[in-house]
C-alpha cells in the first residue's frame, strides 16, 4: 500500500514537472514573440524623444538615451501642417463612420427581422460583393468621383467608403440571434419596426456595434490607398498621405526624430481606443460569429 502510494506521488510529480517545463516553453516563446513585435514600435518611440544632433552622431544605434527632448513632437506640428492633417482625418473618420452605421444598421435589421420577396437572393447577391477584391473596384470609383468633380473633396473621400458588407453581416448574424417571440410580441403591442430597432435590437447588440464602430474608425484611420488617389492637395491630405508628404519632403528625410515624433502622434490615437475598448472588441465579434 505504501509502494502504491509512493509511486502514485511520484507520478504526480513527473507530471507537475512536465506541466511547469511546457508552461515555461510556451511563456518564453510568447515573451519572445512581444519583444520581436513590440520592438518597431519602442524603437519609434525611442528615436522620437532623441534629439537630431544625438541621432546624427550615433554611428552605432543606442538602445536608450539618457537625454530625452520633446522638440521633435513641438517641429512636426509647427514646421510641416500635422494639425491639418489630423483636423481631415477626424472629419473624415467621424462622418464615414456614423454614414456608416446610419446604413449599417437598417440593412442588418432588414435582413435579419422583415419578411420581403427574394431576401435570400439579395443577402447571398450581398455577401458575394465579399469575393471582389477592393483594388478591383478602385478604378470604377475613380472614375465615378472625377466624372461627378469629386476629388480633393470630403465628398470624394467619403462615399466610397460609407457600406460595408461585412459590417452588415457581422451585424446581421447578431440580430438574428435575438429571439423572435420578442418581435412578435412588440408588434402584437403594436410597436413599429423603427421603434423595435431602436428599443430592442440596438440595446441588446450593442456590443457588436461598438466592435463595427471601432473597427470603422481604425480603418478610416489607417486609410491610404484611395485618400491618395482622390486628393493631390495638401488640404484634404489625411494623416497617412500627410506623413508620406512628409517623408518626401525635405524635412521627413533629414530629420528623422521628428519624423518618427509625427508617426507616433497619428498612432496614440489608435493605441489608445484599442487598449479602451479590446474587450468590447473581442466579445463583439464573438458574438457575431455565434449562432444560439
Amino acid at each position: 500500500m505504501e509502494n502504491k502510494s509512493t509511486n502514485y506521488s511520484q507520478l504526480e510529480k513527473n507530471a507537475n514537472i512536465k506541466r511547469i517545463a511546457a508552461k515555461t516553453v510556451v511563456y518564453t516563446f510568447l515573451a519572445l514573440w512581444a519583444v520581436v513585435v513590440l520592438f518597431p514600435f519602442y524603437w519609434m518611440v525611442l528615436t522620437s524623444v532623441k534629439s537630431y544632433a544625438s541621432y546624427s552622431s550615433e554611428f552605432i544605434p543606442k538602445f536608450f538615451t539618457l537625454s530625452p527632448t520633446f522638440q521633435n513632437y513641438i517641429d512636426a506640428f509647427t514646421m510641416v501642417s500635422l494639425g491639418r492633417y489630423f483636423l481631415n482625418t477626424l472629419i473624415f473618420t467621424l462622418v464615414t463612420t456614423a454614414l456608416m452605421l446610419f446604413i449599417t444598421i437598417p440593412a442588418a435589421f432588414a435582413f435579419s427581422r422583415l419578411n420581403f420577396k427574394g431576401k435570400n437572393l439579395v443577402f447571398t447577391l450581398f455577401l458575394s460583393l465579399m469575393m471582389i477584391p477592393g483594388e478591383l473596384v478602385v478604378i470604377t470609383n475613380y472614375t465615378t468621383v472625377t466624372n461627378f468633380e469629386l476629388r480633393n473633396t470630403f465628398a470624394g473621400l467619403i462615399l466610397p467608403s460609407v457600406a460595408s458588407v461585412f459590417y452588415i453581416y457581422l451585424l446581421k448574424e447578431n440580430f438574428a440571434q435575438v429571439p423572435d417571440e420578442l418581435y412578435y410580441a412588440a408588434k402584437v403591442d403594436g410597436t413599429t419596426d423603427l421603434k423595435y430597432l431602436f428599443k430592442v435590437m440596438i440595446p441588446i447588440c450593442k456590443p457588436t456595434i461598438v466592435t463595427i464602430t471601432i473597427l470603422k474608425v481604425i480603418e478610416c484611420w489607417n486609410s491610404y490607398v484611395w485618400p491618395r488617389l482622390v486628393t493631390d492637395k495638401e488640404t484634404h491630405f489625411l494623416v497617412s498621405n500627410g506623413i508620406q508628404a512628409i517623408r518626401e519632403s525635405g524635412f521627413g528625410r533629414e530629420n528623422i526624430p521628428a519624423m518618427m515624433a509625427a508617426v507616433v502622434a497619428i498612432s496614440v490615437p489608435l493605441v489608445v481606443l484599442f487598449l479602451v475598448f479590446r474587450n468590447k472588441i473581442m466579445e463583439g465579434v464573438a458574438r457575431g460569429g455565434t449562432k444560439g
